[in-house]
């Protein structure tokens, strides 16, 4: 419990460091650029095949000419541009949030390295590309048991643990993975990973209910239209800052307990090799 607690703190506060700070704000830097490029090559074309097919819905034609008897003017040409930002935003910041977590979590997971643990011993027992097959391979596990579970959802206690339970699960399983890719040896991973296996899926249910939070803001953002591209933002940055406070946090406790792990055992063979010498009868006078 003490370790958990630290490392909380200490997650925590490293959300206020300038790199972390920084890192949280890429996402949108990024959608941006992305979001203006786009604009310039396929915005025209865009809205005017989002209003072609508008017109060319036959379910929707006596709506339109309710709606034309309300407005004076024509309400599709207001509609094809809010349709075609509705469409491309949760594409948009999908893609963001990828690109960025993927380079986030080592960045972060350096950062405690060097400041907190500078002479820990880097043993590089996971390669990216294996922590990414990994990764992919238990997000389609947790995405399965999704789909599975979801008929339990309608018994109203389970709907609040089950989701929470399997991305928590998810997270700690590759969140940890992650955090001791660089420092731990094949070895040592799996024996903390096993060791700590319960206090690691607390973390993760807790960053699971922690992520659900921006929803809530891009809820908001939908149903209040005036208010749209200030409170997507806002939650694109909140998701950063989730996910940045979330690896702080597994980075800690992992590379913490690296370190407790490497000094036992040490002291162990220390204890050993003097019990060794303690047995050994002295060496006599002369002999070679």
């Amino acid at each position: 419990m003490r370790l958990l607690l630290d490392s909380f703190w200490r997650a925590v506060a490293y959300c206020l460091h300038p790199r972390v700070i920084v890192l949280s704000l890429l996402p949108l830097a990024l959608m941006a650029a992305l979001a203006l490029g786009l604009a310039w090559l396929y915005w025209d074309a865009a809205v005017a095949w989002t209003r072609d097919a508008l017109d060319a819905w036959p379910l929707l034609a006596s709506f339109w000419g309710w709606l034309q008897g309300l407005f004076s003017g024509d309400v599709r040409n207001v509609l094809a541009p809010l349709v075609v930002v509705l469409a491309v935003t949760p594409m948009l910041v999908l893609v963001c949030l990828v690109v960025v977590a993927a380079f986030m979590a080592p960045s972060l997971t350096r950062l405690v390295g060097e400041r907190r643990f500078p002479a820990l011993e880097q043993r590089h027992g996971a390669s990216f590309i294996g922590s990414v097959l990994r990764s992919i391979g238990l997000t389609l596990v947790a995405v399965v048991a999704l789909v599975v579970s979801m008929p339990l959802w309608l018994v109203p206690p389970l709907v609040l643990v089950l989701p929470p339970l399997i991305w928590g699960w998810l997270t700690a399983r590759v969140m940890s993975y992650d955090a001791l890719a660089e420092h731990a040896s094949g070895e040592e991973r799996e024996t903390l990973l096993r060791a700590h296996r319960w206090p690691l899926l607390g973390i993760g249910v807790l960053c699971g209910l922690l992520g659900a939070a921006p929803s809530i803001v891009w809820a908001s953002g939908l149903l209040f239209a005036a208010a749209f591209f200030l409170l997507v933002p806002l939650a694109i940055w909140i998701y950063t800052l989730v996910f940045a406070f979330s690896a702080l946090w597994f980075a800690h406790y992992g590379l913490d307990a690296l370190a407790r792990l490497r000094a036992q055992r040490a002291g162990l063979a220390a204890t050993a090799a003097d019990a060794d010498a303690a047995v050994l009868p002295p060496p006599q006078e002369g002999a070679p």
